[in-house]
């Protein structure tokens, strides 16, 4: 996708304008039009609350590449950051070619404070309360988002390996009723694919904390 725009004449980037100021009722409407909302907050912030259909992509981590690999290129994104951050996440899209962002979530706290019904909490589970769980839930689908090169050193016994580059285009490969736990190195990128799963439509899922490296260390310290 780089790569054919790199070949094209485009505007240069004003990295000094700010995008639109958007109230609820506006972001609603853009999501029913088929926008996507990237909630740019850490992953621990994000999981005390945030909108129903958001997608969270930390931009303390590798904001443009990971918003890249899960992100649609051809909708409309609406962000929702912390005040002060709404040019940053435009700027980071923006220079991977993703300059579809119609604007920010205007005071989006008094927004969630407002609509209670439209947020939810994202559950994150330690490596040792994963290990306690995981042998008593019937059905658990359990995720591995790393790369290949990190799945050779070893992997979670019965985890299913899907990159989370690979995530939307292989999210079919999973099922949406049965109770899912995604992880990764540390817990960035789970977040990311735990957050597009619920955008999908899976009804329970949980990320870990400290991924593959946290899971280790508990079961070596049993």
């Amino acid at each position: 996708y780089n790569a054919i725009l790199n070949r094209q004449q485009r505007e240069l980037l004003d990295e000094t304008a700010m995008p639109e100021a958007l109230s609820y009722t506006q972001v609603t409407a853009a999501l029913e039009r088929g926008a996507m909302l990237v909630d740019g907050r850490d992953p621990d912030e994000f999981a005390h609350g945030h909108l129903k259909a958001a997608i969270n992509i930390g931009l303390n981590g590798r904001y443009a590449e990971f918003a890249g690999s899960v992100l649609p290129s051809d909708v409309d994104i609406v962000l929702f950051t912390d005040v002060g951050q709404e040019i940053e996440g435009k700027n980071r899209l923006a220079r991977i070619g993703f300059d579809r962002v119609i604007g920010y979530l205007e005071h989006p706290y008094d927004v969630m404070i407002d609509h209670p019904g439209d947020v939810e909490i994202a559950s994150r589970l330690t490596a040792v309360e994963f290990t306690e769980r995981s042998s008593s839930v019937a059905g658990l689908q359990l995720v591995d988002v790393r790369n290949p090169g990190e799945v050779a050193d070893g992997v979670i016994p019965g985890a299913i390996t899907i990159p989370v580059s690979q995530l939307p285009g292989r999210v079919t490969e999973l099922d949406p009723a049965r109770p899912t736990v995604v992880y990764c190195a540390g817990g960035y990128r789970s977040s990311v694919a735990a957050s597009l799963l619920r955008q999908r439509g899976f009804v329970d899922v949980s990320d870990v904390l400290g991924g593959y490296g946290a899971w280790v260390e508990t079961v070596q310290s049993a």
